[in-house]
């Protein structure tokens, strides 16, 4: 009788582990179908559009009789632009398909990239600059890149916001950390390019970045009518090498 008590145990033992695995890959799966969804129609929509973007401004000079230089490199700056959203959201869309996903070896951006974004931004009709204070370093690659989409995004909701207005980024390497200052003036009256309306996600991701980072971030209007983010990422010093 024990021993038949102990092979049916060990059966409905069994049984439970099989059915937990079960639901756990229904689970997985159901996931994984919503996140191909998602990515289906993230590339369905913006794909597309940004391909026709990227077509229409490489046409467009061509549907004009001796254009200007000035808007030869305006529809190439918008076809650049167009281009490398577009293979930023096929890497994306690829980490959002599938589980074992392997990202690409392309670098992802740092601070040294800030030059080019900026020089970006100024094709676009932003008057920006950029000041540094404290000793430069290396800083880990988490913080390197989030640094680096904060300000991408801040001045890309100045541009949209606030076009026309001028703006200026800070860069401060500091004890323990690393603090970002990005500020625009208020837009110039009267404007001859109307600010685009948002939803106000990219505030959100910023500060999902700098939670994520456990760092600290402000962001509101100035009393000059512009606007300004301001964010702290700390950094734990490396310790140094021969201590204990």
């Amino acid at each position: 009788m024990v021993s038949v008590w102990h092979i049916r145990r060990a059966a409905e033992q069994e049984v439970t582990a099989q059915q937990t695995v079960t639901a756990h890959e229904r689970s997985r799966r159901t996931l994984l179908e919503e996140r191909t969804t998602i990515a289906r129609e993230l590339h369905d929509v913006v794909a597309h559009h940004m391909s026709v973007v990227a077509i229409q401004a490489e046409a467009a000079p061509y549907r004009v009789e001796n254009p200007p230089p000035e808007l030869e490199r305006a529809f190439v700056t918008i076809r650049e632009n167009a281009v490398a959203a577009l293979t930023e959201l096929r890497r994306v869309l690829g980490v959002v398909r599938a589980e074992d996903y392997e990202a690409p070896d392309a670098p992802q951006p740092t601070l040294a990239d800030l030059d080019a974004l900026l020089a970006n931004v100024r094709d676009a009709g932003l008057e920006v600059e950029k000041a540094t204070t404290g000793a430069v370093r290396e800083l880990p690659q988490g913080v390197e890149l989030s640094a680096y989409r904060i300000v991408q995004e801040a001045l890309s909701n100045s541009l949209r916001h606030a076009p026309g207005a001028s703006a200026r980024v800070e860069i401060s390497y500091v004890l323990g950390g690393l603090g970002l200052r990005v500020v625009n003036g208020p837009m110039p009256e009267p404007s001859l390019v109307k600010p685009s309306p948002g939803a106000g996600h990219g505030i959100t991701g910023m500060r999902e970045r700098v939670t994520m980072l456990n760092g600290e971030m402000t962001a509101g209007p100035t009393d000059e009518g512009g606007y300004e983010v301001t964010v702290f990422l700390p950094v734990t010093a490396a310790p140094i090498e021969g201590d204990a």
